[in-house]
């Protein structure tokens, strides 16, 4: 009998030596390789922003089909970056600011909010927050993704064949700066089950974000692909999110049809293009009409 006992633990032991790693547990997520990586550093500036710009409209005034389902979103906002050579003043305060605002004027649950601050902004939090929402939402379910901090530019092996990428720069898991490209973001938000997606960036060279455009999407960009993104002192916050989020949505200052009381997405961002100086936020709008997050 013991024979017996001790063959079945040696086939038993064999079998799973022959099964992949991969199989057993989930391989961990890695960045891709890049070289010549720049960071473009957000500024911040003292004193209050003069002058703006008009803008040639974004919004329809003709709202698109809503929200039938549940909304969730990804509040990334980053002002402690590794060392202190690179740190900011007021990304922090973007992410929090956002994520309340959508909380009280557009009625998402807080539970439902993913908000990541600095040192928690790590490569692998980012990524599984990401996936964690592919495999929750429905069809009929809204996503928003916000980031605010530095962006860099570099080539990376990322999948895509652009000669200059552009990135988000968050803290790697090793403790270092750490880089989310435009391909991987790409990448880990196709097949998304919803066609509702609202992206947000309030970086440098976040114009080039538009590798992510896709039906359904509008994609808010602080500036263009070679852009530099500010922040100011008198605002406290960046200047596109002061614009776009906090005087736009929620003190509703950029609704262009007072009767409905509704602030869409295309309305707000062209309340910030006009009033934001230095910098010229960009859009990529792939729904229908105007969307209402």
């Amino acid at each position: 009998m013991k024979k017996v006992l001790i063959s079945s633990f040696l086939i038993m032991a064999l079998v799973l030596l022959t099964i992949p790693l991969g199989v057993m547990s989930q391989e961990k997520d890695k960045p891709v390789q890049a070289t010549n990586i720049e960071i473009v550093k957000k500024v911040t500036v003292q004193g209050k922003p003069k002058g703006g710009k008009p803008s040639k409209g974004a919004a329809t005034g003709i709202l698109g089909a809503l929200c039938t389902g549940n909304k969730y979103a990804i509040g990334i906002g980053i002002s402690d970056y590794p060392g202190t050579s690179s740190d900011l003043s007021y990304c922090d305060d973007d992410a929090i600011s956002f994520s309340q605002i959508l909380q009280a004027d557009y009625g998402f649950d807080p539970n439902n909010i993913n908000l990541i601050i600095d040192g928690n902004a790590t490569y692998s939090a980012i990524v599984n927050a990401i996936k964690n929402f592919k495999e929750t939402l429905t069809c009929n379910d809204e996503l928003v993704f916000f980031f605010s901090g530095h962006g860099a530019k570099g080539k990376a092996d990322d999948g895509d064949s652009e000669a200059v990428d552009e990135s988000i720069v968050i803290w790697g898991d090793d403790g270092n700066f750490g880089y989310l490209w435009d391909g991987e973001l790409k990448k880990l938000f196709e097949g998304f089950p919803t066609s509702r997606i609202i992206f947000v960036f309030d970086s440098c060279l976040s114009g080039g974000m538009t590798d992510l455009a896709a039906s359904g999407r509008v994609i808010n960009m602080a500036c263009s692909e070679s852009g530099v993104s500010y922040e100011f002192d008198s605002l406290r916050h960046g200047q596109f999110t002061y614009y776009f989020a906090i005087e736009g949505m929620n003190q509703k200052k950029a609704d262009t049809n007072r009767q409905d009381s509704y602030v869409t997405d295309e309305e707000a961002f062209d309340y910030a293009v006009s009033k934001c100086v230095y910098q010229k936020p960009t859009i990529s709008d792939s729904f229908a009409y105007d969307l209402l997050p």
